[in-house]
């Protein structure tokens, strides 16, 4: 079972084209559980993402762009098409530093203004694998581990949105996907299952995907002083459709650490959203 996971009991024909999405192989699927996240997770991010002509993963070469646009002021009723994006492009802003003693979780008084309009300024965009995550200064991540994994998140909103991000785009890549989830998800039954999960399915050889990019954000849930959250993570799939799907994260021994359900899942048997716009979403993207 995927970190996301869906409804097989569902039918009629506005569930058959949502299942049409959720049934192709989606990026955190592949890359945790079948063995191809959101998107990390993910449809998408966990069981979407093959196209019959399935695009090429983006360059492995670094790149940033600062994100453009805002949420239209009415959501379209049109089915869900995405308007496809431009390859990601490099910008000057400089990238944070590997291993920082300031910013992250070591800002002892972050911004705890929530972003609901504007996404975060300053943003550096990176390939993991073959997603872009985006990376701060102010907000992290302010480490990463020999092997790869990314951590230290301000305690503030947008570092819980950081933080939810960049985990999902590290369990797609193989490469650091199981000591991720070993390292930056909340103990307990839940980290457990997505590890064996993670474990079959690096047996299976991967599969194609389609391109998945993340697209947006909403704070759904930050309350002052926040020890818990949930973020709605928006992936564009393939620049056919948006599918959106919240994120839990638990702020555990001075980080944001991403919460699972006992059965490995992010959101147990609920399915992600299909967007037909980001109408109410901050877009938040490495594509301009």
């Amino acid at each position: 079972m995927g970190l996301f996971s869906r409804n097989t009991d569902s039918d009629g024909d506005s569930d058959g084209a949502k299942n049409s999405f959720l049934e192709e192989r989606g990026f955190i699927a592949s890359a945790i559980v079948v063995g191809a996240v959101l998107i990390c997770l993910v449809v998408w991010f966990m069981l979407g993402g093959r196209s019959d002509n399935p695009t090429a993963n983006p360059s492995q070469t670094p790149s940033t762009s600062a994100p453009t646009g805002q949420p239209t002021e009415e959501e379209s009723t049109e089915p869900p098409v995405a308007t496809p994006t431009a390859r990601p492009t490099s910008t000057r802003t400089p990238p944070p530093p590997p291993n920082s003693r300031t910013g992250g979780c070591h800002d002892p008084n972050p911004n705890q203004a929530i972003p609901r309009i504007a996404a975060p300024t300053a943003v550096t965009w990176q390939f993991e694998g073959a997603m872009l995550i985006p990376l701060q200064v102010a907000a992290g991540p302010a480490s990463t581990s020999p092997s790869g994994v990314r951590s230290c998140f301000a305690h503030s909103p947008t570092g819980a949105v950081l933080a939810a991000m960049v985990l999902l785009g590290q369990l797609q890549n193989q490469a650091v996907g199981i000591s991720a989830l070993k390292a930056r998800v909340v103990p307990g039954p839940g980290r457990d299952a997505a590890i064996a999960a993670s474990q079959q399915a690096a047996k299976t050889p991967k599969t194609a995907n389609g391109e998945v990019q993340f697209a947006a954000f909403k704070v759904l849930d930050y309350p002052p002083n926040a020890t818990r959250t949930i973020i709605q993570v928006v992936a564009d799939l393939n620049n056919k459709a948006y599918g959106a799907m919240p994120v839990t994260l638990r702020w555990y021994k001075g980080d944001w650490y991403v919460e699972l359900q006992e059965d490995g899942t992010l959101n147990g048997s609920v399915e992600p959203d299909i967007l037909s716009s980001l109408s109410g979403y901050v877009r938040f993207s490495g594509s301009s």
